[in-house]
């Protein structure tokens, strides 16, 4: 497609009113967006307990934050502030929010749109827009918005960073990050321990990081309590400082959330455990891009940085909220998932170190050393 035209240091916004990593995956548009236009004031709407993962991204220049549950008076006060006052507002949902949003601030407009009457009205209020598609992944539905524009795409998620003091260990360690925003996406209490005892047992520090809610703190403190061999840093970490971790960290360990996407954004090992959701759109994206997309499932798939940990029972991904269809819910897939397959992708990825290559944040690697369960937890 030919490319939009916009005016000399034109205004950009781009609205991604999503959960965090989300937000993040919206990073290659963003900085597509910087490469197209170098002079450009690029600017991002986002939830306010959302903006910490653009903290001191360098592709933009401020960021608007919105109340995540906004009243009505909240909403049409920041339509007000920015009514037409970009040269383009760019939407990545095709949500009637998000879309009326990038019409309300742009004079012209790009967003996604479905099908049927209320996608027609969307694409009605748009300047350029594309189809929803299914089956492909989020970076890739961000970046056929760059198409749209006629611009060049840069497949590249950007980590939020800071130059901070905090030092990160001396030895050698991993991240492991094991309470994801929702029930139905958690591994096993049992699973956890046994992963951090194979570690520890193989001379490896255990960093374990995750986010300040008290029922967050409440199910990290079953994992834990006792286990001097981990260090919580649970709630004290703001994401720069997570990226400073895992640019240092020998591996990461996690589940489906948004600390995995920034794992594999920054190149570290990233192990991620995988249940309901479909790999195929919401795989985490190695650092240097997705070169083969992910299967829908399997036992342990690798691409790039990235190994992807899945119990590929039948109904594997149903992309339901767990086996009982809501958030709290048990999810069969991750239940049955065993310490000792999780173990074998954690040795894989210690053992593609070896060599006289580089860890992810490009500190020499350690020679890795062999993974196994203990004893007690082999069953």
């Amino acid at each position: 497609m030919t490319l939009i035209e916009l005016p000399s240091n034109p205004r950009i916004l781009v609205v991604a009113l999503r959960r965090l990593g989300d937000v993040l995956l919206t990073t290659p548009l963003i900085r597509s967006l910087r490469r197209a236009w170098p002079d450009a004031r690029i600017d991002a709407l986002v939830f306010a307990d959302t903006a910490g993962i653009l903290t001191g991204n360098s592709d933009l220049n401020g960021v608007i934050e919105l109340p995540a549950r906004p009243r009505a008076v909240e909403s049409l006060k920041l339509a007000a502030r920015l009514w037409k006052r970009y040269a383009l507002a760019v939407s990545t949902q095709s949500g009637d929010r998000p879309t009326l949003f990038a019409w309300i601030a742009g004079q012209r407009h790009v967003g996604p749109v479905g099908s049927g009457p209320q996608g027609a009205l969307r694409r009605a209020l748009l300047d350029r827009s594309v189809p929803l598609t299914e089956g492909i992944h989020r970076v890739e539905e961000v970046l056929r918005l760059a198409d749209a524009l006629g611009i060049a795409r840069v497949p590249e998620v950007v980590c939020p960073w800071i130059d901070m003091a905090r030092n990160v260990p001396e030895k050698p360690f991993a991240v492991i990050h094991a309470a994801p925003m929702f029930r139905y996406k958690q591994w096993t209490r049992e699973g956890w321990r046994a992963l951090a005892a194979a570690l520890a047992g193989r001379g490896l520090g255990i960093v374990a990081t995750g986010g300040p809610s008290a029922a967050e703190r409440a199910y990290l403190d079953e994992i834990w309590q006792g286990d001097t061999s981990v260090t919580r840093l649970d709630g004290r970490l703001s994401f720069p400082e997570i990226t400073r971790y895992l640019a240092q960290a020998r591996i990461y360990i996690g589940p489906d959330t948004s600390v995995t996407h920034l794992a594999a954004a920054s190149g570290c090992p990233t192990i991620a455990l995988f249940g309901p959701t479909d790999p195929r759109r919401w795989g985490p994206w190695p650092q240097g891009g997705l070169r083969e997309p992910w299967a829908a499932s399997g036992t342990i798939q690798r691409r790039g940085n990235v190994w992807l940990v899945q119990h590929p029972l039948p109904c594997l991904p149903c992309q339901q909220e767990g086996c009982e269809r809501h958030i709290e819910s048990f999810s069969e897939c991750l239940d049955q998932l065993s310490p000792r397959r999780v173990l074998q992708a954690v040795e894989q990825a210690l053992a593609a170190q070896d060599g006289g290559g580089t860890s992810g944040g490009g500190v020499p690697a350690q020679r890795p050393v062999r993974m196994s369960m203990p004893r007690a937890a082999k069953s």
